[in-house]
């Protein structure tokens, strides 16, 4: 039997959003990839729906965001957590968060750091995987293969052989590099033998999916994101992008009959069509590796989180970002060997710091549904006195699962061999609140310039060395040592003084990732060495 043979610059495995942003980024800077998927068509699953601020930055760099925005949650919908014994309960306590455009307009009106340079935004994944691969379809040099699914790969000093399974039979696919982006049983993982550190995050749990076009109108508490419901159960309703879509989520022991369960927690008969009933277990786990020197593993496949807090499909999302510049540069040649190196470097501890935060939340939300006692319910003043020690925890514990800006957007780049070294300890890295600042290995900060253009849409592709006071000669000195390596650049100056007083430098060397390499008043005396620090070429 005659096995095909097909070749490639990268092979990315699996078609979830990770792999396919991934594919999208590649194919935007010119390489040549191929995505298999197992699946013949994206599933009809919710199993994610929010992409926080700092997935909307990278999806707006890859000029997505307004196609995700008007495809998902309704814009004028609130984003509020309603904490309640049920829908037709007086609310123990609503968590108000500004809709989209709301926040929109707090990000164009607050000008001190402290805000993203994109508005979160509620999005399935049933409605966001079909809108990605129809876009990486569309996206020059990618190639997406669904209903083709990988059954072993080898690597050797110059690449990736693939072996695949297609309706049409068996056959090879030869790739320079390797993306595992196949989800929490990856197939790619199991290859190379990486085991996960971790364990389990708490009871089995029974996932009801069902559609309802008749809920908002049985109850009268509104629209909202989340409805956690205070009982024995723990139990929590979530809505869906399209505000017809629901999940339930609700220990698995003792089984639950779906429509009881549903009418229960809206607290009325409610038409429903059952679309799924399924039973998973939380996980915080962490690949111990994530990969080898031509295989990767990204999203799912090298880190499980609970889906509280909404970490899991948002740290894999920076996972493609941060492993899509590295294989460019690798790739076009201007790369060193330190810079798909520091992929594992960089992205692993911001794995196990996610898993951390994934915990907390958890905990926060476990904390106070510990607290809850039926006799909140009584109008008594025992019943008013428990009522009130639960909204208590309630108003620390649930927080926990929706504002940890900090998580989502201060993560820095720790002892990375791309990021130059700063004398000092640097600011918290698991700091749950977002503190903005430049210091090396962090994002960099949003800003407004005065004319409304953001500082973030100034950057370039490739590495940024931007000038904020006096220092052109020296700001010219590290593009040109860029340049030398073959590296992309671009030199932004800024005058104005806002961006200075708040950025703290003259001089900042930004990655095309946007995180900061280095920062000074004037070029290092040896700009040589930085620049084979940002491409990866240093010892």
């Amino acid at each position: 039997m005659t096995v095909q043979q097909s070749e490639t610059q990268v092979l990315i495995v699996g078609g979830g959003p990770v792999g396919l942003t991934l594919a999208i980024s590649l194919g935007q800077q010119g390489i040549r990839t191929v995505l298999i998927e197992r699946m013949e068509k994206p599933g009809f699953l919710p199993k994610m729906e929010l992409c926080n601020a700092r997935t909307m930055e990278i999806y707006g760099r890859l000029g997505l965001a307004d196609q995700i925005r008007a495809a998902g949650y309704p814009s004028d919908a609130p984003m509020d957590v309603i904490v309640t014994t049920s829908l037709n309960d007086e609310p123990l306590m609503r968590l108000v968060y500004p809709s989209v455009p709301e926040m929109q307009e707090l990000i164009r009106t607050n000008n001190n750091g402290h805000w993203p340079r994109e508005a979160y935004q509620r999005i399935s994944q049933y409605t966001l995987e079909p809108l990605l691969k129809a876009v990486a379809e569309k996206t020059p040099n990618v190639t997406v293969r669904y209903g083709c699914a990988l059954m072993s790969l080898s690597e050797d000093d110059n690449g990736v052989t693939a072996t695949v399974k297609t309706q049409a039979g068996e056959e090879t696919i030869r790739a320079a590099y390797l993306a595992g982006c196949d989800g929490a049983s990856s197939t790619v993982r199991q290859q190379l033998g990486i085991a996960l550190k971790g364990g389990a995050g708490g009871p089995l749990q029974t996932q009801i999916f069902f559609r309802s076009d008749d809920l908002l109108q049985k109850h009268p508490l509104g629209a909202a994101r989340h409805y956690p419901i205070a009982s024995a159960r723990r139990t929590v309703l979530v809505t869906q992008d399209d505000l017809r879509y629901y999940s339930v989520h609700i220990n698995a022991d003792p089984p639950v009959d779906a429509q009881e369960l549903i009418n229960e927690i809206v607290g009325a008969p409610v038409q429903v069509e059952i679309l799924r009933k399924g039973n998973w277990t939380p996980s915080l786990l962490v690949a111990e590796r994530y990969g080898s020197k031509r295989v990767f593993l990204a999203g799912d496949a090298a880190h499980q989180y609970i889906p509280t807090g909404g970490f899991g499909m948002n740290t894999g999302i920076g996972d493609a970002y941060d492993l899509s510049w590295k294989l460019v540069g690798t790739l076009q040649g201007w790369g060193g060997p330190q810079l798909l190196a520091s992929y594992e470097k960089e992205r692993m501890p911001i794995g196990e710091r996610n898993c951390r935060a994934s915990e907390a939340a958890t905990i926060g939300s476990r904390t106070w549904r510990q607290g809850f006692d039926p006799i909140v319910r009584d109008d008594t003043p025992k019943g008013h006195a428990k009522r009130a020690e639960l909204i208590a925890l309630i108003d620390v514990g649930q927080r926990k699962s929706h504002e940890m800006h900090g998580i989502e957007l201060g993560y820095r780049y720790a002892g990375s061999p791309l990021i130059a070294d700063e004398p000092g300890e640097g600011p918290a890295l698991d700091n749950p609140v977002y503190e903005p600042t430049t210091w090396p290995g962090a994002r960099l900060p949003h800003l407004w310039l005065s004319d409304g253009t953001a500082l973030h849409d100034m950057m370039g592709e490739g590495y940024t060395v931007l000038n904020l006071g006096l220092g052109g000669p020296d700001a010219k000195m590290i593009a040109d040592a860029l340049k030398a390596r073959g590296a992309p650049v671009k030199l932004v100056t800024v005058t104005e003084f806002e961006p200075r007083a708040i950025y703290g430098r003259n001089l900042l060397l930004l990655r095309p990732d946007l995180h900061v390499v280095w920062r000074g008043d004037e070029a290092p005396a040896d700009v040589a060495h930085l620049a084979a620090v940002a491409t990866g070429h240093a010892a």
